[in-house]
């Protein structure tokens, strides 16, 4: 399993991340600043997955989400809260090309399994409580 990051180190990982990719990105066609589904044009062999939101100790996390103000699970600036969902499933990824960070998780429906990955970024995260 990969190693469990807290808000503090997923804070650290995104100013290191940041500082080293400040362009823009090329690895992939489609803006990734919300949630998207995985893009075919995404060559997963250049991505490295780096820890994990997912809380060993907490064998179902919440659904609750947190969105403050007219945000919702899609807009580019929802908040990154990792005590809330999605977050509290993601693993964090690295792009081995750009050096950006991404946050990725299987979103499981009635008929359907899609995988979803957004930016990690900084300006967004919130440490808020449950």
């Amino acid at each position: 399993m990969p190693a469990a990051l807290d808000t503090a180190t997923l804070i650290d990982l995104a100013q290191r991340a940041e500082a080293s990719a400040p362009g823009p990105c090329a690895c992939t066609r489609t803006p990734l600043d919300g949630w998207q589904s995985q893009p075919i044009s995404l060559d997963e062999t250049q991505l490295r997955e780096i820890g994990t939101l997912l809380t060993e100790d907490d064998p179902e996390p919440t659904v609750a989400e947190y969105l403050p103000g007219k945000t919702t699970y899609w807009s580019n600036d929802a908040p990154i809260a990792p005590r809330y969902f999605p977050y509290n499933r993601c693993s964090v990824w690295e792009c081995l090309s750009c050096a950006r960070l991404y946050l990725r998780y299987t979103e499981g429906g009635g008929y359907f399994v899609d995988r979803r990955i957004r930016a990690l970024r900084l300006a967004l995260i919130e440490d808020i409580p449950l």
